[in-house]
């Protein structure tokens, strides 16, 4: 069902689109036209790298138009495959879930070739760009709902090669932490599917809410081509965390339920710890507030154990049910079974 203008065998640098054919009430003929550059030079591996996954995320995006701009067949050994904007119409809109039909791209795999856009897009991935790649990136950010400390992260895959390969490749972000997180929104995600085909998978929360400080951005696009060099996908040579005076990254984990604090009411949200900072067991993270009834005492949102804080809510108009804190454990993921 996609037409791609871009050849992924041929040497070189091409920028072009993916076409997904769809209709709506003034068109009967139209295409989605996702942008997508290829740039390859001899034999060597080939790393997929995406971003806006959900539209609201952007530092991924940036980073993304800079390497394609940037970086020539010089510079590679292998095949880069770049992908700045998955979801284009949520970008534009500024929303997590495509306008088109209403769908989480990330929520949508394997697809299906004759389904909605999101579902015709999932489809060539997994069928299509999957199987032709070594190292798949998926950049995101907590978008408008959830600022993350700036991290790389990954699933905890089974041991063995593939889940080495994940580990050094998150290391190599940069990142002062590094996130091992569980899947308690529902199946269909992007990184599995990848994982599941035997990629080496990295991915990102970098920050969250619809402010995006120069840091992060400098950072996300750092962490990226640092990975890219580990990788031997780029020329260069990788800087460490131990090079730039800082120290290694922490390995955390949130895997457990209630790791993830939720709102059990609607109302104003107070984020009351710092990201990143140490919580007891019992420690209140955050409150939420009742405009209508100012004189009724807050809800306090607590941390179930001791950990970091690695997310926090990140608008203060809260629903009930939603996400509010993200309470991690250190851990050395090389002892995990």
């Amino acid at each position: 069902m996609i037409r791609s203008s871009v050849d992924y065998t041929k040497d070189g640098k091409q920028n072009g689109h993916l076409y997904i054919p769809y209709s709506y009430n003034l068109a009967g003929w139209a295409n989605l036209m996702v942008p997508i550059t290829v740039i390859k030079r001899g034999n060597g591996p080939t790393a997929l790298v995406m971003a806006g996954n959900h539209g609201d995320e952007y530092p991924g995006q940036v980073a993304i138009m800079r390497l394609l701009r940037e970086i020539d067949p010089g510079h590679v050994l292998g095949r880069l495959i770049l992908i700045p904007t998955l979801t284009m119409p949520a970008a534009k809109a500024g929303t997590r879930l495509s306008p088109l039909d209403g769908k989480n791209f990330n929520r949508s795999f394997p697809g299906n070739p004759n389904g909605t856009p999101c579902d015709v897009l999932a489809d060539y991935l997994t069928k299509v760009l999957f199987p032709m790649a070594d190292i798949v990136v998926d950049l995101h950010t907590g978008g408008r709902g959830v600022d993350f400390y700036p991290c790389a992260h990954m699933h905890l895959v089974p041991k063995g090669p593939q889940r080495e390969a994940m580990l050094v490749g998150t290391e190599a972000f940069n990142t002062d932490f590094s996130f091992l997180y569980a899947d308690i929104a529902g199946t269909g995600l992007l990184p599995v599917e990848a994982e599941s085909q035997g990629k080496v998978v990295i991915t990102t929360e970098m920050g969250g809410s619809e402010n995006v400080t120069a840091q992060v951005h400098a950072a996300t696009q750092t962490g990226l081509r640092n990975v890219l060099i580990h990788f031997g996908v780029l020329e260069g040579k990788t800087v460490s965390r131990e090079a730039q005076g800082l120290a290694p990254t922490r390995w955390v984990q949130a895997l457990d339920w209630e790791d993830y604090r939720f709102a059990p009411e609607s109302g104003i949200h107070e984020n009351i710890v710092p990201l990143g900072h140490q919580v007891r067991a019992g420690q209140t993270v955050g409150a939420i507030h009742f405009l209508e009834r100012p004189d009724r005492a807050p809800v306090e949102i607590k941390a179930q154990s001791d950990g970091v804080l690695i997310a926090t809510r990140a608008p203060s108009v809260v629903n009930q049910g939603d996400c509010v804190a993200v309470i991690a454990h250190e851990v050395d993921p090389r002892k995990l079974p």
